[in-house]
């Protein structure tokens, strides 16, 4: 034999099953993952050039500091802003009002639980393009809507046309699209309270109301966090919807940090102060992250 046998542990033999698994996952893990992000943190100090052979110049936090004297900048951090605190509570909101419902069914729970997740699994681009159409001017279906058969307006609304307006859509599409989601998870949590809780709190005599404040809200309040860091997370990470109803308009007024991002890195070709947008927002979303995570739940949930 000219290779001598190998004997290895059971323990060595684990290990190294695992690693015959894992690898293939991992190495695309990091092809498709952390090496683009550190390729774009390094986009970031460089003026980046794309045209092969040419030269990219190493400017340092410039295009940092750049973004915060950009006034367009500071128009798309609020419109985020304001579509996260308008559509994470429309979404929390409408979705535990649903979920209660649902709990409370005796029959029908599989279909109603599908019928409101539905949203969650149709085609952003598809679904942004149908809200565009919806929302146009003058013949669009929520003007026919209103002027036609609610009679509540004189004329059409044209709401891509005026700042005021033309987010709208936008911020009803987010809250639509998502109620599925969040739906789904607290009727899962609401389904773990133990009915004991709410035979003895009737017994004392509480309310409706009562048992929601004292038992329900309480008992599933880690679902609560978790389901509002990832609404937040997504909120921040709004794109496909205002590229495809708006694109940004009118005169970039409903521009969010994402599509200005995308407009400079892939329109003006401005790869670095593209990526040092992109490292902005990550930033913004790992620290609020974190202070939910720290603030909103307690030191046993946390440790």
């Amino acid at each position: 034999m000219i290779f001598p046998s190998v004997r290895l542990s059971r323990r060595s033999q684990q290990v190294i099953s695992a690693w015959v698994f894992i690898l293939p996952g991992l190495l695309l893990y990091v092809i498709f993952l952390i090496y683009p992000i550190i390729k774009a943190l390094q986009m970031s100090f460089y003026e980046w050039s794309v045209m092969p052979g040419d030269p990219n110049e190493f400017i340092g936090l410039v295009n940092y500091s750049r973004a915060l004297r950009d006034p367009i900048v500071a128009v798309s951090m609020r419109n985020t802003v304001l579509y996260t605190i308008i559509t994470v509570p429309g979404q929390m909101i409408l979705a535990f009002f649903f979920a209660f419902l649902v709990d409370k069914v005796a029959r029908g729970k599989i279909f109603f639980r599908t019928l409101y997740y539905i949203p969650v699994i149709t085609s952003w681009v598809v679904v942004s393009i149908l809200f565009r159409y919806f929302f146009q001017s003058p013949k669009g279906l929520i003007n026919h809507i209103l002027l036609d058969i609610l009679h509540v307006i004189q004329q059409p609304i044209a709401w891509f046309r005026e700042p005021a307006t033309a987010f709208i859509p936008i911020l009803v599409l987010g809250i639509w699209k998502g109620i599925g989601w969040s739906m789904v998870i607290f009727l899962a949590a609401l389904q773990t309270i133990p009915k004991e809780f709410y035979d003895a709190a009737a017994i004392d005599g509480a309310t409706a109301w009562r048992k929601l404040i004292s038992i329900t809200l309480p008992l599933i309040r880690p679902t609560l966090v978790f389901t509002l860091v990832m609404l937040m997370i997504g909120g921040f990470n709004v794109f496909i919807s205002v590229v495809l109803i708006t694109n940004g308009g009118p005169a970039q007024s409903t521009e969010v940090i994402l599509s200005y991002m995308y407009h400079q890195a892939f329109d003006y070709i401005d790869f670095g102060y593209g990526a040092a947008l992109a490292f902005i927002v990550a930033i913004i979303i790992v620290t609020v992250s974190y202070l939910q995570i720290r603030f909103l739940r307690r030191p046993e949930e946390i440790s």
